[in-house]
């Protein structure tokens, strides 16, 4: 089971470096993306946009991490207008960690994938929930309605 005591650190939009750690005292919903900029990972952060005011009255904070660089994050985030931080993991460490990559073939060359993931962690940094192998679609309210339950 994932939890702070395999902390981590990672580049921010927040123009320093953030570890998992940094979130405690609130619901955090971390969630892993494929790539910025693209369809299906453009939906999803908007979605978590869409409702992020409603996860701040909940008390929980969302925060998007992908292999980009955070000079590529910064222009999605310019772009979607997102209000949430996302970090940047180019060499993939954290990925590796909450073991979020598979192997596939795209045009016939072999690639590692992203498998689009979320992860909810209590007020003191516990892992509650995993939900692995997304759709972009409708899954902010899927995790919105996780921590209603709560």
């Amino acid at each position: 089971m994932i939890n702070l005591n395999t902390d981590f650190k990672l580049e921010s939009t927040e123009e320093k470096e953030k570890t998992l750690s940094d979130y405690n005292g609130k619901y955090l919903v971390l969630y892993f993306y494929p790539r910025d900029n693209t369809k299906g990972c453009t939906i999803e952060a908007n979605e978590f946009s869409e409702n992020y005011e409603k996860f701040k009255n909940l008390d929980a904070e969302i925060v998007g991490i992908s292999k980009d660089t955070v000079r590529s994050h910064l222009r999605f985030k310019e772009k979607e207008k997102l209000p949430f931080e996302l970090l940047a993991d180019p060499e993939r460490v954290v990925h590796k960690q909450y073991d979020v990559l598979k192997a596939a073939k795209m045009y016939g060359k072999d690639v590692i994938k992203t498998i689009r993931s979320t992860f909810v962690f209590d007020k003191d940094g516990n892992l509650i929930k995993e939900f692995r192998d997304v759709k972009s679609s409708g899954h902010a309210e899927e995790v919105l309605e996780y921590i209603k339950s709560l």
